[in-house]
């Protein structure tokens, strides 16, 4: 594997030839958000540890906002200076704010990427420049112009959502008796962690599905046919209302997996306005992902019942431990060499483990302090 460290090693002349780009750059950042929480570190800057540039994909998720934040103090806890851009779900506009970021001269780029197969161009300039890219949770696709990936097991939090939905359910103890009816809800299809879900979540889910236990009654059960650009809670809810209006009529939905606590909040917007939410018609089962504080509140109000908890405060020290470790020469920390194929290269990355919470251990997250009890109350 080619390791690129050469951007510890740019000299002052280096950085004040991109300089010279940086004035004209600096005019792209109007098609995005601008630096949020960080110091903001730019072509010239003589800090000891440099300045790392973070292109998060959007603040409509409380998630992405920690995970920029958290970035932010752990990479100035070790010295380095930030340059933290938000890309409001817009391709062009992180793409031109990497070309700013390379343009001041950052020593390092974490990404979070929007489109995880369009910024082969902007990195194949970060390479000309030397300067190292990690792939933050999303994996960036199509290029070899990127170094190591911090994520969670994505496999894994498919499978907890497939498993929680079966055990809800007692399938395994009532056999084949019992039917289910069952809908199936994937990620944005431009994010390479939707396919790991989709795919953990099935590795449960399909045996019940072929042997008829669980019943898909839209039939809709590729990938392809359930996925939900840009994991947009509105357009899940628009999808959930004419699944209802098609195919359930006095029918019942017993279980929807939902891969992301905005897009579950969507479904059960949906099933509120079908009926759903009574002691005559209760709520169905509805998975999750992330933890974020309106599905906490939601879970314990008994309307979703599941999400996946990812600590991102976990993450953000990976990222920076990896690019640190880039930027003084030696080699990251890492325990996956083998699953994130980005079509040109595996990437090699390092997963941490996801944790599913229910009603049952929601204290989990104040034990953490993730939460606070009064978040919660």
């Amino acid at each position: 594997m080619r390791d690129r460290i050469r951007a510890l090693a740019r000299t002052r002349a280096r950085r004040a030839a991109v300089g010279a780009c940086a004035a004209l750059a600096l005019s792209l950042t109007a098609c995005g958000q601008n630096s949020e929480g960080g110091g903001n570190g730019g072509a010239g800057d003589d800090s000891e540890g440099g300045t790392i540039g973070i292109a998060m994909p959007t603040k409509s998720s409380e998630r992405w906002i920690a995970d920029g934040e958290n970035m932010v103090e752990q990479f100035e806890t070790k010295g380095y200076k930030t340059d933290l851009q938000y890309g409001d779900d817009k391709v062009e506009n992180q793409v031109a704010q990497i070309e700013n970021m390379i343009s001041k001269g950052h020593d390092a780029l974490v990404i979070a990427a929007i489109d995880g197969s369009s910024l082969t161009n902007v990195l194949r300039r970060a390479e000309d420049a030397g300067i190292p890219v990690i792939a933050y949770d999303r994996l960036i696709r199509g290029t070899e112009n990127v170094d190591y990936y911090a994520t969670f097991d994505n496999f894994k939090v498919g499978e907890l959502q497939g498993s929680y939905i079966a055990e809800k359910l007692g399938l395994e103890e009532k056999g084949g008796a019992e039917k289910f009816n069952l809908e199936l809800f994937a990620g944005s299809p431009d994010d390479n962690n939707t396919n790991f879900f989709f795919r953990g979540a099935m590795s449960v889910l399909k045996p019940y599905i072929d042997d008829e236990r669980l019943v898909v009654r839209s039939g809709q059960t590729e990938m392809n046919q359930v996925t939900t650009l840009r994991w947009d809670g509105g357009t899940a809810q628009k999808r959930m209302d004419d699944l209802l209006s098609r195919y359930y009529g006095s029918e019942r939905v017993d279980a929807v997996l939902s891969p992301y606590d905005g897009i579950s909040i969507g479904i059960i917007s949906a099933l509120k306005s079908a009926g759903y939410g009574t002691g005559a018609k209760p709520y169905p089962v509805v998975t999750g992902q992330d933890a974020e504080l309106a599905s906490i509140k939601s879970i314990i109000a008994g309307q979703q019942t599941q999400t996946v908890f990812k600590d991102t405060r976990e993450l953000a020290k990976q990222a920076v431990r990896m690019t640190d470790a880039v930027l003084n020469g030696t080699k990251p920390e890492v325990n996956d060499t083998e699953s994130y194929d980005n079509g040109v290269k595996t990437v090699p990355a390092y997963l941490l483990d996801p944790v599913s919470i229910d009603k049952s251990n929601t204290q989990l997250l104040v034990d953490e302090g993730y939460y606070t009890a009064d978040q919660l109350a």
